[in-house]
């Protein structure tokens, strides 16, 4: 097949992939230090610039008092403790608006210069719609947390909004991959519906690690294999309708993302030995089954530990490379390199 290649256009795909992932891990540690309802207001312009005198300080302090997170999280906060929660949210959303420039210009520059393919150009515009949208979800994700009666930010929104992050991490890859190398489709598409599989599991696996963290999942049942001495905890299906206990109870939510981890290398396992004679799939399988075996072990080890901040933070870092090698596993599937 024929695309418009450009080095600068796959520089600035590269340069989008490490805002983007540089985004997922300081959202991650915005939320694992419980700064993301620091800043009360969503000021897009205004919100650039950080408080600048001690006495706007003390304004943004006693904005956050009057939060229902204030008194349950935080009651012997000082302004200094409160100036090191608010520049993790700050530099969060300073980092969006980063993002959202960095894409956006050259976005305009390289369409008028023509660097795109005429039917690929939407794919580039799509993404600048999910980093707009994303940035609506993110004020919609904080506004949740600071109701009456919520201590921190809703999980199912926490969930969406990393989800588009990974979304929109995914497509800037895969219009990578189509810019760094000549490629042809397949001659056998033999495999691609094993593949597709795979990614989905990872992707449902990424979203329930946002439950994880949304609900402090990870703080309950600090044992393995067993949680409290069963396989299937015994709250499991205590709420009801049954299906919150999906979403909300911290054993059912640990138990599912256990379980889905172990299906995760069941259907690796398989699908790499379904495709053993893929010499095109085959590499990308290995690397791929190499960083999940890391990452479950990694999963393992911050669980026992009882999710110090560091292995949590590395955790989830480690989920932007089983993404980004599953994804490898589809093209390859997919393309061949001329």
């Amino acid at each position: 097949m024929t695309e418009t290649r450009s080095k600068s256009v796959e520089y600035w795909l590269l340069f989008m992939m490490f805002l983007v992932a540089a985004m997922i891990v300081v959202g991650g540690a915005t939320r694992l230090t419980n700064s993301g309802l620091s800043i009360t207001e969503w000021a897009p312009i205004r919100g650039a610039l950080p408080p600048l005198s001690t006495e706007a300080w003390k304004a943004e302090f006693e904005k956050y008092k009057l939060i229902p997170e204030f008194e349950a999280e935080h009651p012997g906060m000082d302004l200094e403790g409160f100036k090191f929660i608010y520049f993790w949210e700050w530099g969060h959303r300073q980092l969006g608006r980063f993002i959202g420039l960095a894409y956006t210009l050259p976005l305009f520059f390289f369409l008028l210069r023509g660097k795109f393919a005429s039917g690929h150009r939407w794919k580039f515009f799509s993404v600048a719609l999910l980093i707009g949208m994303q940035g609506a979800v993110g004020w919609w994700m904080v506004h949740s947390g600071l109701q009456e009666g919520m201590v921190s930010v809703s999980q199912y929104r926490l969930a969406t909004h990393l989800g588009i992050a990974f979304i929109i991490l995914g497509v800037l890859y895969w219009l990578y991959k189509r810019q760094a190398s000549g490629w042809d489709r397949a001659p056998s598409m033999l495999g691609r519906g094993r593949t597709k599989l795979l990614a989905g599991l990872v992707y449902l696996q990424i979203i329930g690690g946002a439950f994880m963290a949304g609900t402090y999942s990870g703080h309950t049942y600090n044992e393995w294999p067993l949680m409290d001495g069963d396989f299937i905890p015994q709250g499991y299906g205590i709420q009801t309708p049954f299906w919150r206990n999906m979403f909300e109870n911290s054993a059912a939510i640990q138990f599912n993302h256990r379980t889905l981890a172990y299906i995760l290398l069941a259907v690796a396992i398989w699908v790499g030995w379904s495709m053993r004679r893929s010499r095109a799939v085959q590499p990308a399988m290995v690397v791929f089954f190499a960083v999940l075996l890391w990452q479950v072990g990694l999963g393992i080890w911050t669980l026992l530990a009882v999710a110090p901040l560091n292995l949590s933070l590395l955790h989830q870092f480690s989920s932007i490379f089983v993404f980004l090698a599953v994804i490898g596993v589809n093209w390859r599937s997919r393309y061949t390199v001329k």
